[in-house]
Formats: C-alpha cells, sequence, structure tokens
C-alpha cells in the first residue's frame, strides 16, 4: 500500500509539473489586460532615451505586438500581399520566417492581429478569415480552417481583427456569422466543439475576455452592436447588452473585477460598466462614461481607478471605477495606446512619442518620453514588457529597449 502511495504521489507531482510548465503568450499580457509583471524597471528615462538593445526591419506591413516567450520571439506581417510568421532568437537574430496566406491590402494594410503561443504552438487569424495553427518550433503548419467556407463568418469593413483566447485545450474565436457567430474549436486538431449563434451580429475588431466564476466560466465579446456573455461550457448566449457606435468598432478587450465588467468603445461610445449576477446569468447596467472612448489602444485599470486616452476628445484621462465619474483629464500626449508595469503607465500615442506616466488617484503626471526611431506609417500596435525589456513593434520594425539600465 505505501509502496501505491508513493508511486501515485510522484505521478502527481510530475502533472502537477507539467501543468505549471505550460507556458502561454498572449495579447496584452498573461491576463489580457494590459498588465506586465516585470519589476525593477526604471522610473524616469535618460534625457535622450531608453538603452536601444537592437532593432529589426523587414517585417512588412502590420500592427501585430511582440509575442516574447522563454526562449524566442513571434511577431506577423504582411510583403506583397501575404501575411507572414517570424520567428526570431532573444537577442534578434533570425530562425525561421513562414507564410500563412493572402493578408490586408486594402485601407490600412497589413497584419491585424498578434499571433497566440500555448505550449510550443503558435495561432493567427488573418484578415480574410483563415484561421492557423503551426508548430512554434518550425512553423510549420499543424491544421487550419477558413472560418467563411467551413462556417458562415462574414468579413467587416477593416478586414477581420481578434487576437485569439485559448483556455486548456480550448480555443475560441468570432466569424461573426449569422449562425456560427462564436465558435469553440479544440486548438490541438481545429475541430468545432460548439458554436453559438451569438446575436447574428458581425464581429468588430474585439479581443475577447475569459471570465472565470465559481459557478461557470464566461466568454465575454463585443460584436457590431451587442457586448454578450457566452457559457464557455456549451456556448448558450446567457446575456447580451447593447453597446453600438458609428463603424461597429469594438476592439479593446472587456475587463472583469469584483463581480463588475467594463467594456470601451471609441468614435465617441465610452464606456460601460454592468454589475454581473454571481453566477454570469445576468448584467444590469451600472454607468456609462464617455470620457474615455479609445478606439483600439487599450486602458488600464488600478484598484478603482481607469486610465486611458480619449478617442474624440484626444486627451488622457482617470475614471473612477466605482462610479463612472471623472477624477481628471491630462492633455500629456495625443491618444493612444497604453500598458502597465511596475507601478507606471507606458502610454504610446499615434504620432509616435513614447511616454512613461505615473497614475496618481487624482492624476496623469508625465515624466520622461522619447521619440520612436524606427519604423513606418501607423503606431498602432501594442507594446511589451518582458524581463526588463520593452518591446515596440512600429510598422516593419521591431525594438527592443532595456527598461532597467541608466
Amino acid at each position: 500500500m505505501v509502496k501505491q502511495i508513493v508511486i501515485f504521489f510522484g505521478l502527481f507531482l510530475l502533472f502537477s509539473n507539467l501543468v505549471v510548465s505550460q507556458e502561454i503568450v498572449q495579447w496584452r499580457g498573461p491576463n489580457r489586460d494590459g498588465k506586465y509583471l516585470s519589476t525593477g524597471l526604471l522610473t524616469s528615462w535618460p534625457q535622450d532615451g531608453l538603452k536601444l538593445l537592437w532593432h529589426i526591419d523587414g517585417l512588412g506591413e502590420g500592427h501585430a505586438s511582440a509575442v516574447v516567450t522563454k526562449n524566442k520571439i513571434f511577431t506577423a506581417g504582411t510583403i506583397e500581399e501575404i501575411g507572414y510568421i517570424f520567428c526570431f532568437s532573444l537577442d534578434g537574430k533570425l530562425q525561421w520566417k513562414v507564410s500563412y496566406g493572402p493578408e490586408w491590402t486594402e485601407s490600412w494594410p497589413g497584419t491585424r492581429s498578434t499571433p497566440l503561443f500555448v505550449d510550443g504552438k503558435l495561432y493567427m487569424l488573418s484578415a480574410f478569415g483563415n484561421l492557423i495553427c503551426m508548430d512554434a518550433a518550425d512553423g510549420k503548419m499543424i491544421w487550419e480552417v477558413d472560418l467563411f467556407t467551413e462556417y458562415d463568418g462574414r468579413n467587416i469593413k477593416w478586414g477581420v481583427t481578434e487576437n485569439l483566447l485559448a483556455d486548456g485545450d480550448v480555443l475560441y474565436v468570432t466569424p461573426g456569422g449569422e449562425k456560427d457567430n462564436v465558435l469553440a474549436l479544440n486548438r490541438n486538431t481545429g475541430t468545432l466543439i460548439w458554436s453559438s449563434p451569438g446575436k447574428g451580429e458581425l464581429s468588430a475588431y474585439c479581443s475577447p475576455a475569459l471570465i472565470k466564476l465559481p459557478k461557470r466560466t464566461l466568454l465575454v465579446t463585443q460584436t457590431a452592436n451587442s457586448i454578450l456573455g457566452i457559457d464557455t461550457k456549451d456556448g448558450t448566449l446567457l446575456w447580451s447588452h447593447p453597446q453600438p457606435n458609428k463603424w461597429s468598432v469594438h476592439a479593446n478587450t472587456p475587463y472583469y473585477q469584483d463581480g463588475y465588467l467594463y467594456c470601451v468603445s471609441g468614435y465617441g461610445q465610452g464606456g460601460i460598466q454592468l454589475q454581473l449576477a454571481a453566477d454570469g446569468s445576468a448584467k444590469q447596467e451600472m454607468w456609462r462614461n464617455t470620457t474615455i472612448d479609445n478606439r483600439m489602444g487599450g486602458f488600464i485599470v488600478l484598484g478603482d481607478r481607469i486610465y486611458g486616452s480619449g478617442d474624440s476628445k484626444q486627451g488622457w484621462a482617470c475614471v473612477d471605477w466605482k462610479n463612472g465619474e471623472d477624477v481628471t483629464s491630462e492633455q500629456m500626449a495625443g491618444r493612444g495606446v497604453v500598458i502597465y508595469a511596475d507601478g507606471l503607465l507606458y502610454c504610446y500615442n499615434d504620432s509616435g512619442e513614447f511616454v512613461l506616466a505615473n497614475p496618481t488617484p487624482t492624476a496623469l503626471q508625465k515624466i520622461s518620453s522619447f521619440e520612436i526611431p524606427f519604423g513606418e506609417d501607423q503606431h498602432w500596435a501594442h507594446p511589451v514588457i518582458t524581463d526588463g525589456k520593452l518591446y515596440i513593434r512600429h510598422g516593419g520594425s521591431l525594438m527592443v529597449y532595456d527598461v532597467t539600465e541608466r
């Protein structure tokens, strides 16, 4: 009996270690909320800017962020109408480059989404609804699904855009079809687990969030005019809530905290907070605020404060999480992307200025800034901070800065 217990305990430890060692690198950090875990970072930057460790050109057009794993860096770009996944070593040496098919070349051309890394596999969604899974070791294709032919997915004005979400062996994606609106697929094979009709609306550039409650897990995303709460067990639509705007663009990931859900959309629509039932089966609108109405740059929630930039109003603001009231508005930078690490905000505006800011409960204080020196076109890619390094993608360039050394 003792021997059996020892063997069982040994197997349990082995299994536990395998589970813990699973590596997931995804859109906007470990929790998809823009918060990165690096510490010991600079609290102000040298006057001539951060130390540039290295940079890469030739990535093509697009807005994909860097995906930084334990020993590799991945990103994506479009070259002569074809989308590519690039793999680099941590010191910037190209390991491989593999095409995944046609990419967007119309208005705002280039790769729309950031690859997802899960346990040695990469997942990517093209602007034309082609969903692919490849081996991260060499870029070899494992499976692919055309969401427009195998399901009833539909394209949208600026190309399908979604930073994919995985949970265990399940991969979630939003084709935006009338019947196949949101899908759960087996991430190892690409086969269907369930299909949800949602509200039958077009997709809306949204990268979904997963909310794990005691009694169920919710997938929360936005389609053309609605916020959706879907039971991940079987795809049942539990509730929806209206959130329309001028162009049906809802490109910011929803955020959940202590029973409350916050979603924000651009073009003047702004943010909304919903209170969710304890089991996730119902919701109630608590407040709306239009000061933070960022189109696609995200926001940061710290305690009972929300920080982000406006779209129609162009400034940066702080909003009270509890009541939706404005706390402060600052003209410290033009509108743009925001992430967070080690107590400070990293703000990357549309004109290419990169700003370090202190988010106090009553103000946003600009500390340091510098101009992005490489790349071209729109400054839309979301930065990444990992192991004391800042990764900034701008067009065909990827820059890596040391944010620990003066």
